[in-house]
């Protein structure tokens, strides 16, 4: 979900203001994906890497996911979508941890759907955590046994990735799950991705030929 701040810096507002205009481009989209019959989305809200950011937009990023994320499975709750969290939750505060395992139970037996926030999330991280777990429980591992270390365990493996922004780059984000998803770029940036938009990439995707690295008969 790449363009927040410069969403934000074209309006001449501070890059937070689009960092909370990004939560409701989750909102609206989840929804519009249910609709459509998509079950699974999967949103890249905050990375390992992103630390490395001015503090002061970091404690905003985080101070914004204490006060925005009961509100968000509300309102997915009201749509039948569950909301999942993926990401090493340890380095947030008691209070936000506390809010997600609140935002989390919400919405935990709803079934029409699940919104996959990844906080904390990166892919690099996430695999070695999966390969040190196997070599404590004294496991060897084939692609399913791993795929069930990792945080997304409960999900099918992407079908369709879409970055926002013009970034054309995997930035860290599931690198084991991404294997042999389609991936669609664009300009536009996240808070302007619209309905619209979803509909043209997903157009875009039913357009392909998926052979996964076989031959079609």
């Amino acid at each position: 979900m790449d363009g927040n701040g410069r969403w934000a810096k074209k309006r001449l507002m501070p890059r937070t203001s689009g960092h909370k205009e990004g939560i409701k481009t989750i909102e609206r989209l989840s929804e519009r994906a249910l609709e459509l019959g998509i079950k699974y989305m999967s949103y890249f809200a905050f990375s390992t890497e992103n630390w490395r950011r001015p503090k002061s937009e970091v404690d905003y990023l985080l101070e914004l996911l204490e006060k925005k994320l009961l509100g968000l499975s509300e309102r997915l709750k009201k749509n039948g979508i569950k909301l999942m969290i993926s990401g090493d939750l340890s380095m947030f505060s008691e209070k936000l941890r506390r809010v997600i395992d609140e935002a989390v139970g919400l919405a935990a037996h709803e079934s029409g759907g699940i919104a996959n926030v990844c906080l904390n999330y990166g892919a690099k991280d996430e695999i070695v955590r999966g390969v040190n777990t196997a070599i404590k429980r004294g496991e060897l591992v084939d692609e399913d046994s791993f795929s069930r270390l990792l945080y997304t365990h409960n999900l099918p493996d992407p079908d369709l990735l879409i970055r926002t922004g013009g970034e054309k780059r995997l930035s860290n984000f599931m690198l084991y799950q991404l294997a042999y998803t389609e991936l669609y770029f664009c300009d536009t940036l996240w808070p302007d991705f619209s309905n619209q938009q979803l509909d043209i990439a997903l157009n875009d995707f039913m357009a392909r030929d998926r052979r996964f690295g076989g031959l079609k008969k």
